[in-house]
């Protein structure tokens, strides 16, 4: 049975609207060489229009910041995953490399601006809920790291088993990452009281676009 998102109240008072998507029967794979094209074409155009001032200046990016600070956290020390997206991009003038599925919701948040983010179905415990934490949550960052002391009051994605999947828009938890051997996947698009429905549903279209064009197993056919 695919889990379901659920949306607080307390989450929707703070402007928080997101939609997500399950997809099975996905084939991962370390990259595929038209992806890279489509990727580094699309890069290249995005190059020139984020430029060195483009986050003080855009609204929707802007828009994140609010948030955090709406939340008594920092922007600067949690920046959000787009945020993190563009600056690599205007650094490395490409997007950074993980596998073919992550790098593909990668590009969707990058031309979208919305945060993106992607949980293996079988790390999954039942429903995900959008919501406030209590503060007593331990969460464990992507990369393997020890468990962070998660404050009162920020928002995140937390499963029915209590694990946090995903501490603001910042960061992910290891134990739900995207891998070679993962077929399955619950894609969680983000954005924030300023994003209109209409966006967030153009964000899926691409990311369903995407994926059935490179991930599923019929392709190898």
């Amino acid at each position: 049975m695919s889990p379901h998102l659920i949306v607080t109240d307390e989450a929707r008072k703070l402007g928080l609207a997101a939609t997500y998507l399950v997809e099975h029967n996905l084939l991962n794979r370390n990259r595929d060489d038209q992806f890279e094209q489509l990727k580094q074409a699309r890069c290249k155009k995005l190059i020139q229009k984020y430029s060195d001032h483009f986050i003080d200046n855009d609204t929707i990016v802007q828009g994140f910041r609010t948030l955090r600070q709406t939340t008594g956290r920092s922007p600067c020390r949690y920046p959000c995953s787009i945020e993190s997206l563009i600056r690599y991009l205007q650094r490395h003038r490409s997007l950074p490399h993980i596998n073919l599925i992550v790098d593909i919701y990668n590009l969707v948040s990058l031309e979208t601006r919305l945060t993106l983010g992607a949980h293996d179905l079988d790390q999954v415990n039942g429903n995900i809920t959008l919501g406030l934490t209590q503060g007593n949550e331990p969460f464990y960052p992507l990369g393997g790291h020890p468990a962070e002391s998660v404050g009162a009051g920020e928002y995140c994605y937390r499963d029915e088993s209590g694990q946090i999947l995903c501490r603001l828009d910042y960061k992910q938890c290891d134990q739900s990452k995207i891998n070679l051997s993962t077929t399955g996947c619950l894609f969680i698009i983000q954005g924030h009281a300023q994003t209109p429905t209409s966006v967030l549903s153009q964000a899926r279209g691409r990311l369903i676009g995407l994926l059935h064009q490179f991930c599923f197993e019929n392709i190898a056919e």
